[in-house]
This record gives structure tokens, C-alpha cells and sequence, in this order.
């Protein structure tokens, strides 16, 4: 059987993501209605929110601007890779990383572009509809569907404590979705094990003599 070749690799990685993104999302988006959560154990629950904003229902700037800037990032990104697939010098790994970074950049920006579009908002506990043309937004006003939510532990912190006493503490407390999970894993594994491909000083080293 024949190897695949690091872009290869690559793409797999990007499909396969999408699709179990986007596969989770609509099932979600078609079977839940906002706010409702479904128990699996005491530290994870299936929480169907949406946001508008970026990664783990951060709300940052516009929405139009923030779709601009996801798609001008996922584009930059697709041209380092296609520059560094074929370099021998580049380890499998890297190029995983960034696909998964593509990747889940891109389920998120599939969200904003077309989930307007395609899906009405009805009130709770009513579910989403498929309503191709006829959705709650235009393009590029969609939002995000998350639906991960890991409350791990919880606790109270001290009475005496100024500002946060007595507030109640939980972590893990946002809710996040699959591609934001692959922008994570990818980012992290980057800087853990990757680190040294995406410095100047070894970009140098790199260079033929």
C-alpha cells in the first residue's frame, strides 16, 4: 500500500474534521433547542449554546469582522502548509498541527458564513429547522453551535477573600465544540513539541549553504 504523502496526510486530517464538526453541530442544532443540556456524566454535559464571538464563546469585536479575520487567517494558514508539506525537514507532526488549526478555524467559519442562511431561531423548546434561504441571519451573520461543556470541579472561594469571596469557582466552565477543540490541540502540540520549526533561528538553520 502506497505511504501518503504529508499533504495528504494533511487533507485527511482537514476532512475528517469538518465533517465530524459539522456532523455534531447540525445534529445538535436540529435535535436540541438552545439552553437545553443533556446529562452524560457529573463533569460533561452536551450544552447546546451559540456565540458570536470566537473560540469557547469568547464575544470579541465584530461579527462581520470576526468572520473576515477567521477566513484572512484560515487562508494565510492553507499557504504555509502548502509551503512546508513537501520540506523533508518538516515533521509530520507540524504539518498535522496546522491542519488541525485549518481545520477547526474553518467548521467555525462555516457556522457564520451559512448557518443564517440555512436555519431559523425558533424559541425554546422548540429545535432549528432546515430552512435553506430562509434563516434567522444573512451571510456572514451566522452563529457558532457549541455543545461541550466539562464542569470537572467546583468550589466556593473563602468569605474572607476580598473581591471573590464567597463566589462560587468551576473549571472547566466554557463551552467549546469540536473545531475548537482541534484549534486547541493543534496550537498546544505547536508550541509543546513544534516550537523550534516556527522560530527565525531555525528557519536559518534551515537554509541550504
Amino acid at each position: 500500500m502506497k505511504k501518503l504523502t504529508k499533504g495528504q496526510i494533511a487533507l485527511v486530517v482537514i476532512v475528517l474534521v469538518l465533517i465530524i464538526d459539522q456532523v455534531v453541530k447540525i445534529w445538535v442544532k436540529t435535535h436540541m433547542y438552545i439552553g437545553q443540556a443533556i446529562h452524560v456524566t457529573d463533569w460533561f454535559y452536551i450544552a447546546f449554546i451559540e456565540n458570536n464571538g470566537m473560540a469557547f464563546g469568547m464575544e470579541v469585536g465584530s461579527k462581520l469582522f470576526l468572520t473576515l479575520f477567521r477566513i484572512v487567517a484560515v487562508v494565510l494558514l492553507v499557504w504555509v502548509l502548502w509551503r512546508v508539506k513537501n520540506k523533508p525537514q518538516m515533521p509530520t507532526g507540524f504539518i498535522v498541527c496546522l491542519a488541525l488549526i485549518i481545520a477547526g478555524a474553518a467548521g467555525n467559519i462555516f457556522d457564520c458564513l451559512f448557518y443564517g442562511l440555512l436555519f431559523d431561531n425558533p424559541m425554546p423548546p422548540m429545535v432549528a429547522s432546515f430552512v435553506p434561504g430562509e434563516g434567522y441571519a444573512g451571510l456572514f451573520y451566522g452563529r457558532v453551535v457549541d455543545m461541550l461543556y466539562f464542569p470537572l470541579f467546583s468550589f466556593y472561594w473563602p468569605d474572607w477573600m476580598p473581591w471573590i469571596g464567597g463566589e462560587r469557582f468551576e473549571f472547566f466552565r466554557p463551552v467549546f465544540n469540536i473545531a475548537d477543540s482541534a484549534i486547541s490541540v493543534g496550537v498546544g502540540c505547536l508550541i509543546l513539541f513544534y516550537h523550534r520549526y516556527l522560530s527565525t533561528d531555525h528557519k536559518k538553520e534551515a537554509k541550504p549553504q
